[in-house]
């Protein structure tokens, strides 16, 4: 009895397989059936459904897939349905979550509709993904223009304005103000700073998405990414113990142009004097 009933057991599970490619074959050729046709949502569904059942054809209908993705995406976005272009390009990056050219393409379509920092970070993953892909290296340099203000280069290149940023980092840290904030990081240089006079917690805040993944960067490039806990948040929304453990000692910024107004640097400043920075006794 129990051989009859593993037999059984395994006559289903052939069964199953059997539906399964089958189901797979049939989706495929109604997929190439569409293709022709030029309807592309319906050749789209079934790929979809044929990618689900049988991952181990993602290699050899990839290039096909992409395709159907992309010219779907364009019916989409003429049809001014975002969200399902949108969901479309979520669904091709939980088949193909490493896909450079799925990656840029997203990216794309973010920056035409105005989401540049969104963008940038799909730019930024297909280049990560692929550094000899020239069309998103173009694309990821042409939106970093838009988002990395120019002020940033004159700054860093500053020498002698950075000088009197680290001494007056480094006066503050070794008079024990041991904990730092860092309003408005940019490329994170004042966070580094303050780390490097011995600042035993150093936090810093970046509203711009790119901003935020440069500074990471940078950060990670001089081996202080586990020292410096960088934020993607506007000052006025930390919270604590939710963001940073305690208040601390020490906050610095140099958000002095116009970019100020959209930090709202004067309101940042009084927010973290009283929320955010130790008060004197």
């Amino acid at each position: 009895m129990p051989n009859s009933n593993a037999k059984i057991r395994c006559n289903h599970r052939s069964g199953q397989e059997v539906g399964r490619r089958e189901l797979v074959s049939r989706s495929l050729l109604s997929a190439q059936h569409c293709l022709e046709e030029q309807d592309f949502g319906t050749a789209y569904a079934h790929y979809l459904l044929v990618l689900n059942l049988a991952p181990e054809l993602k290699a050899s209908v990839k290039e096909t897939f992409q395709y159907t993705l992309f010219k779907w995406a364009e019916e989409l976005d003429s049809l001014s349905r975002i969200q399902d272009l949108f969901n479309c390009y979520e669904q091709a990056l939980e088949l193909y979550p490493n896909d450079e050219v799925i990656c840029n393409s997203m990216g794309e379509h973010l920056f035409r509709m105005g989401f540049r920092d969104e963008a940038a970070g799909y730019f930024r993953k297909a280049v990560k993904l692929n550094p000899d892909f020239a069309d998103a290296k173009e694309n990821f340099y042409r939106v970093a223009n838009w988002l990395v203000e120019r002020w940033h280069f004159i700054m860093l290149n500053d020498a002698k304005r950075n000088l009197t940023y680290l001494k007056a980092i480094e006066n503050a840290v070794h008079s024990g103000c041991k904990s730092v904030l860092d309003i408005g990081t940019g490329t994170g240089i004042l966070s580094m700073f303050a780390k490097k006079a011995g600042a035993s917690s150093v936090y810093a805040c970046e509203l711009s998405k790119t901003m935020y993944e440069l500074a990471r960067d940078v950060v990670a490039a001089n081996n202080m990414e586990k020292e410096i806990k960088l934020l993607h948040l506007k000052s006025l929304d930390i919270e604590i113990p939710k963001h940073i453990p305690k208040r601390v000692s020490l906050v610095v910024t140099e958000t002095v142009d116009a970019g100020l107004f959209g930090e709202g640097i004067v309101e940042s400043l009084i927010h973290a004097w009283e929320h955010l920075l130790l008060q004197p006794k």
